[in-house]
């Protein structure tokens, strides 16, 4: 929201939703702790680790890729 009083731009951060756009990180950083606990748990040894937690990371691509897939777009 931007607020303009005698000439001077007033940036002012609001989130007057419920869960709109200030929860998303909240969402992606839990989705990041479950990936991770479930891909490290997984792992046979140091490196399957390691490449769990760069798979946790970017958890949503799979999700996207899947779904598209399921959905045979």
């Amino acid at each position: 929201m931007i607020k303009q009083t005698k000439n001077k731009k007033i940036k002012k951060h609001s989130c007057e939703l419920p869960c709109g756009k200030c929860c998303n990180g909240a969402i992606y950083g839990l989705g990041f702790i479950g990936a991770a606990i479930y891909y490290i748990s997984n792992a046979t040894g140091f490196w399957s680790g390691v490449l769990g937690i760069l798979k946790s990371i970017v958890w949503p691509v799979f999700i996207v890729y899947k779904s598209l897939k399921f959905l045979g777009i």
